[in-house]
């Protein structure tokens, strides 16, 4: 059965932000300036009937990411969410989800958190692939070597998040 997906895109503060949901729940948060060709790009493999822009339906949404985006420690755990995903995706973006706000972990510790030590590059590879930019915080992953890695959105984003968080990275390390 195809599915409507709703979007809608603001400005607030430094950040632009791409929100997009079904009927079902927040499916897609893109932070780039080019968020919404991502969506449509991103959308044809949701089996989407459309996209529709649509500032109201999103607007829950909307208030949550603020208050995040404002500096809050807010959970997105009660936010309903349509998460499309291969099952290897899925649980690595379950696992991603119980990373603390204002921690970091790094691609190793989530594949040896999902018993899967060897899987370092597929893990990698499912991160990239997160739909749900701040919501499943891909963000609190770093390389090993504590320095920050790839973002979909760009690791001056990235850098941007995790400072919002006042995670702290010393000499290219996590603390």
């Amino acid at each position: 059965m195809d599915t409507l997906v709703y979007w809608t895109r603001f400005e607030y503060e430094e950040w632009t932000v791409t929100l997009a949901a079904t009927e079902k729940g927040l499916c897609y948060v893109g932070l780039a300036e080019n968020s919404v060709e991502q969506l449509k790009v991103w959308s044809k493999r949701f089996e989407t009937e459309g996209l529709k822009e649509d500032e109201m339906k999103l607007e829950v949404y909307r208030g949550q990411v603020k208050e995040y985006l404002s500096g809050k420690a807010i959970s997105f755990s009660a936010v309903p969410v349509d998460l499309k995903g291969t099952p290897f995706q899925l649980q690595v973006w379950e696992v991603l989800q119980q990373i603390p706000y204002g921690k970091v972990v790094t691609y190793s510790e989530i594949a040896e958190r999902m018993g899967k030590a060897s899987a370092v590059r597929a893990v990698a590879s499912a991160i990239g692939k997160n739909p749900l930019l701040i919501l499943v915080p891909c963000h609190r992953v770093v390389a090993k070597s504590g320095e920050l890695s790839g973002y979909r959105d760009g690791k001056e984003r990235k850098r941007n998040l995790l400072q919002l968080e006042k995670t702290r990275l010393i000499c290219g390390s996590a603390e």
